[in-house]
């Protein structure tokens, strides 16, 4: 019998609370061993985890690449899904790879099969895909079943063929069909944080506002807790209300903190958008049982009553080059923007764009406002200067680049004394590539009447 199925079939037989352990906020950073060995101690019904989002922006999705570096993310696994295996726990993985994507999927699984050779384990892993067929999204945005989230262009069937590829956010629904088939492990392609968590509570018949609530929280694992972390959480659930406690005896959760968390990654704190609902938070309450532990209640789901699938593509724009520097020159500092102005229109006459693909060139100038989009009002002591170019090519991106360093480095302007040295550089060389640029040309929402036959579901033996 599968860690699923003799776990659903034990709870069963002997009810009570539901222990739901989070592994980690990201899997892949570094999951804290001690804190995990604590959790697993604690017997709980499930292990999740997810391998991150959107956060990082779109080159991870549109390059097929992971996020994390290959050993932490092997090292991670290697700890989740031995605990796991080992004692009979079933295990649940999203947002493989961080895109989510075909890719993502295949190097996470590729690795998972390495942990099984090394550590002579056998197991039943579903695996669920979240790529999204063209057609489908093509006849979405036919139909004019596509909605844009935020300040993005209105999808069209364009953007839809140039991108290196669409992922779709799975929620419950592709959960419980791999559960269906009796894994002992369930690792998905991109996927609501939710969803991790809240699937088998709701296979077993918990309440599922409470279960999405505590689902909502725990994904970060100890971020809900004062101090922060990336340490296990446990997550009890007891029907229409559930405890929190970090598996770090030194991570605190208090009533402010846990609450403060629904502020996280939400335009609003008091509804989260689900693909099968909306989750309401507006009468939630959050009461201290101890020192370290926090029951929460009042969580409500009002299921949809159209099915709706959050879409995310990343279209290439080209190659990247990058130049570091700073300056503590307060005449440069003071016309740094005039100064730009001024080289860029050097380099765009002695680096000629390529007609088919001109090459975009950008100057940022840390200490004047970029990150808050404000001008500053005083002028600062030092300034960080960053130059970007995205060029077809990496050699063009790189070139641009370069003329960039020579001539931000021997710029004449008003009030310059010296030949030189109004900048300094920190590496060698000045000017680096940093691969494929990406944007993101898919952010949306696409209404859809059954979710089903978007995130196919399969399963395989690992092991002898």
């Amino acid at each position: 019998m599968s860690a699923f199925a003799s776990t659903i079939d034990a709870w069963k037989r002997e009810k009570g609370p539901l222990r739901i352990l989070s592994a980690s906020g990201q899997l892949g950073y570094g999951i804290p061993e001690p804190a995990f060995r604590a959790g697993l101690a604690r017997k709980p019904h499930l292990i999740g985890a997810d391998m991150g989002s959107v956060d990082p922006g779109p080159y991870y999705l549109g390059a097929g690449k992971l996020a994390t570096a290959r050993r932490s993310s092997k090292r991670d696994l290697g700890l989740a899904i031995v605990g796991a295996v080992r004692n009979r726990i079933p295990f649940i993985l999203g947002t493989a790879g961080t895109g989510g994507g075909d890719p993502h999927l295949a190097e996470t699984m590729e690795i998972i099969r390495e942990i099984a050779r090394e550590n002579d384990l056998n197991f039943r892993v579903a695996t669920i895909g979240a790529e999204m067929p063209r057609d489908v999204v093509k006849a979405a945005v036919r139909a004019k079943k596509v909605t844009a989230i935020g300040p993005i262009e209105a999808l069209t069937e364009a953007e839809v063929d140039g991108a290196a590829r669409i992922v779709g956010q799975m929620g419950m629904e592709a959960f419980q069909r791999a559960i269906d088939l009796e894994p002992d492990i369930i690792i998905a392609g991109r996927a609501c944080d939710t969803a991790i968590y809240a699937t088998l509570p709701q296979r077993l018949g918990f309440p599922v506002g409470p279960a999405l609530q505590m689902a909502k929280i725990i994904e970060c694992a100890s971020l809900c807790c004062e101090g922060g972390g990336r340490d296990a959480m446990l997550g009890t659930l007891e029907g229409e209300s559930f405890v929190l406690e970090s598996m770090n005896p030194n991570r605190r959760a208090t009533p402010m903190s846990v609450a403060a968390h629904s502020l996280y990654e939400q335009a609003d704190p008091l509804s989260v958008a689900e693909p099968e609902g909306v989750l309401y938070l507006a009468d939630a309450k959050y009461e201290a049982v101890d020192e370290r532990r926090v029951r929460v209640s009042g969580g409500r789901w009002e299921p949809a009553t159209q099915f709706s699938v959050k879409i995310e593509g990343a279209t290439r724009i080209g190659a990247r080059a990058v130049l570091v520097a700073g300056s503590t020159d307060p005449v440069f500092i003071a016309k740094a923007q005039e100064i730009a102005a001024s080289v860029e229109a050097m380099i765009r006459e002695l680096v000629p764009p390529n007609p088919k693909r001109p090459y975009e060139l950008f100057f940022r100038f840390y200490g004047l406002g970029v990150v808050g989009g404000q001008p500053v009002t005083t002028v600062p002591e030092e300034v960080g200067v960053l130059v970007e170019c995205i060029g077809e090519t990496e050699e063009e991106a790189r070139a641009v680049a370069a003329t960039a360093k020579q001539y931000l480095l021997h710029a004449p302007f008003s009030g310059r004394i010296s030949t030189a040295g109004n900048l300094g550089f920190p590496f060698t060389p000045p000017e680096m590539t940093a691969g494929d640029a990406y944007r993101f040309s898919v952010y949306h929402i696409m209404e859809v009447d059954d979710l089903a036959p978007l995130f196919p579901v399969s399963i395989e033996t690992i092991g002898r």
